[in-house]
């Protein structure tokens, strides 16, 4: 808390007067709720001594993750084609460039809103041929009311603390003299394929028999925070 002295001229200085001295408080909220959205992330590869047949594979295996991808309907927000690859790989002996294999990649990611139907996305998708899955990484909405509230909260408690301050020295607050808004913040996004602690990661190297069972997820709550600076004026302080 900082509160103002009068200047010797008694002209009124940045930080107040005497008969109206100005307090200034931070204000802040940390917040916890329960993630909206579940971000994925699927890799498709494919390997083989010919091209061609190498890119058809590579081509049916992401037609087939797509397709199942598109069959959960609204409960899929957001699915995107991250980055493709072909690669061949060389011989290591030899003076000759002589191509040994090709590698193939297609990366997919997908945010999925509905929960319930997450557990059982990943593991079809992980039960495909040669099919990486990784995730899930929680998180709420760009425009979610959890930043909001985290935001209003901060300004209540340097509403509080400036008051408290206020009654501390017999005074009261007269008027708000600014609000600067340090802005909600949360950890960034996580890169489209990091570890993820205590989500799931699996690769299918071949098709089953059965269908995959459902993974049981448990949503991993989300943490705002919020920060404001404020500057109240109050009336004259009771000193003695």
């Amino acid at each position: 808390m900082t509160i103002s002295e009068p200047s010797a001229s008694g002209v009124p200085v940045p930080f107040g007067t005497a008969e109206a001295p100005r307090v200034a408080v931070r204000g802040e909220a940390l917040l916890e709720f329960d993630p909206e959205v579940a971000s994925i992330g699927v890799t498709v590869s494919a390997r083989g001594t010919d091209r061609r047949a190498a890119l058809e594979d590579l081509t049916r295996r992401n037609a087939r993750v797509l397709e199942l991808i598109k069959g959960y309907g609204e409960a899929v927000e957001k699915l995107e084609t991250g980055s493709f690859s072909v690669r061949p790989e060389l011989t290591e002996k030899g003076k000759r460039e002589r191509i040994r294999t090709y590698h193939g990649r297609v990366r997919v990611s997908a945010e999925v809103a509905d929960f319930t139907a997450l557990g059982e996305l990943t593991t079809r998708l992980a039960d495909l041929e040669l099919t990486q899955v990784e995730g899930p990484w929680w998180k709420l909405r760009p425009g979610s009311p959890a930043r909001r509230e985290a935001r209003q909260q901060a300004v209540r408690e340097a509403v509080t603390r400036a008051r408290e301050y206020a009654e501390a020295l017999g005074a009261s607050l007269v008027a708000l003299v600014e609000l600067a808004d340090l802005g909600a913040e949360e950890p960034g996004p996580p890169p489209p394929y990091p570890a993820a602690p205590g989500g799931m990661a699996r690769a299918a190297y071949g098709g089953a028999a059965e269908a995959a069972p459902a993974l049981d997820l448990e949503p991993q709550r989300q943490t705002v925070r919020a920060q404001v600076n404020a500057r109240f004026l109050m009336s004259p302080p009771t000193l003695t």
